[in-house]
């Protein structure tokens, strides 16, 4: 079983929306890169579960809620 196998959808970009965020913002908040945070949503990338953690408390949400899980 592959990552692509257990992860479905990435729900980034929708948490994205709902606190009215942009990539950039993210990225700021985070210090993630811009362009890394861009391959977890186009699901080039999977995000580590340190990435994650720093995701999900930027955007208030639980780390399930970042992905449709497929398992």
């Amino acid at each position: 079983m592959n990552q692509n196998d257990i992860f479905g959808k990435c729900l980034l970009e929708d948490l994205l929306r709902k606190e009215r965020m942009t990539k950039t913002d993210l990225a700021v908040k985070t210090g993630i890169d811009k362009a890394q945070i861009s391959k977890y949503i186009s699901k080039d990338r999977a995000m580590s579960l340190a990435t994650a953690r720093i995701i999900s408390r930027a955007l208030n949400c639980k780390i399930d809620d970042l992905y449709e899980w497929n398992i």
